[in-house]
C-alpha cells in the first residue's frame, strides 16, 4: 500500500510539474507576442507624435497690425489639415531667444530685430510635403506674410524613415508570430504525447473521436487562458517599469488600446492552444498501437 501511494504521489508530482512547465512555456511566448504588440502600439503613437510636431513658422511683416495677425491665425485654425497654431509676438520671441542665449541682445542692439510669427502644427495624417507646399503657396499670397519657414528635406526624411520602420516591424511581427505558433505547438504536442496511451485506451473501449478530443481541447483552451493571464501580469509589470523609466516612450499608453492588446493576447493564446491540441489528439487517434512506443 505504501509503495502504491508513493507511485501515485510521484505520478501526481510529474503531472503538476508538466502542467506548470506547459503554462510557463506558453506564457513566455505570449508575453513576447504581447511585448511586440506593445512596441507596435507605441511606435504608432511615436510616429504620430513626431509628425504632429512637424510644422512651419509663418513670419509676419513688421507693419502688420495685431488685429490682422489674429485674423490670419483664425484663418489657419479653420484649415482642416491644421491641428493647432501658436501666435508669438515680437516681444515674446525676444524673451524666448534671450532665455536661450542667456544674454539680452535687445539692449545690446538697441532694437528688437525679430518678427512676430505663427507656429503651425498639422494632424499626423496630413503632415506631408504635399500639404506643406500647398498651404505655403496660399500663405505667401497674403500681404501680411513675410516668409514661411520649414525644412522640406526633414519632412521627406521623417516620412521615409517612418515607412521603413513600419515595414521592419511588420516583418518582425510576422516572424515572431510564426515562431510563437511553432513553440506553442511543440509544447502542446509534448503534453498530448504523455497522454497517448490514455487516448488509445479510450479509443479501444469504443469512445468516439469527438468524445475523446473535447476534454483535451477544452483543457488546451484553459491552459491558453491561464498562460495568457500570466503573460498579462508580466506585461503589466513591464509597462509599470516603462512608465517609470521611459516616460516619453510609454507615458501616454492608451487604456483602450491596452485593453484590446490584453484581449488579443487571451484570444490568441486560447485559439492557438485549442487548434494545436485538436490536431495533436487527432494524430494519436489515427496512430496504430505499435507506433505509440516510438
Amino acid at each position: 500500500m505504501s509503495k502504491r501511494n508513493t507511485n501515485n504521489s510521484a505520478i501526481n508530482t510529474k503531472l503538476r510539474t508538466s502542467f506548470v512547465i506547459t503554462i510557463v512555456s506558453i506564457s513566455l511566448v505570449l508575453f513576447l507576442l504581447g511585448l511586440e504588440g506593445l512596441i507596435i502600439l507605441n511606435a504608432n503613437k511615436l510616429s504620430e507624435y513626431v509628425k504632429e510636431n512637424l510644422g512651419f513658422t509663418v513670419f509676419l511683416k513688421d507693419d502688420v497690425k495685431e488685429v490682422e495677425m489674429l485674423r490670419l491665425q483664425k484663418y489657419l485654425d479653420a484649415i482642416p489639415e491644421v491641428k493647432s497654431t501658436l501666435f508669438i509676438s515680437k516681444d515674446e520671441a525676444a524673451e524666448i531667444l534671450i532665455k536661450d542665449l542667456g544674454e539680452d541682445f535687445v539692449s545690446f542692439l538697441g532694437y528688437n530685430p525679430l518678427a512676430a510669427s505663427i507656429d503651425v502644427k498639422f494632424h499626423a495624417a496630413d503632415a506631408t510635403p504635399v500639404t506643406f507646399s500647398k498651404i505655403e503657396k496660399e500663405l505667401l499670397g497674403f500681404p501680411q506674410v513675410k516668409e514661411v519657414n520649414y525644412k522640406e528635406s526633414l519632412i521627406h526624411l521623417v516620412n521615409e524613415k517612418i515607412y521603413q520602420i513600419s515595414i521592419i516591424l511588420l516583418v518582425f511581427s510576422l516572424v515572431l508570430f510564426s515562431i510563437s505558433i511553432v513553440l506553442i505547438n511543440n509544447t502542446i504536442r509534448l503534453m498530448v504525447y504523455s497522454k497517448r496511451f490514455l487516448i488509445k485506451t479510450m479509443k479501444l473501449v469504443g469512445a468516439t473521436n469527438n468524445f475523446i478530443r473535447t476534454p483535451f481541447v477544452l483543457k488546451g483552451a484553459l491552459n491558453g487562458l491561464l498562460s495568457a493571464l500570466v503573460s498579462i501580469v508580466f506585461l503589466t509589470i513591464c509597462i509599470y517599469f516603462l512608465r517609470n523609466y521611459l516616460k516619453d516612450f510609454a507615458g501616454n499608453i492608451d487604456i483602450e488600446l491596452l485593453g484590446i492588446l490584453f484581449l488579443s493576447v487571451i484570444l490568441i493564446g486560447m485559439f492557438i492552444t485549442s487548434i494545436t491540441t485538436f490536431f495533436a489528439v487527432s494524430k494519436y487517434l489515427k496512430l496504430k498501437s505499435d507506433r505509440l512506443y516510438l
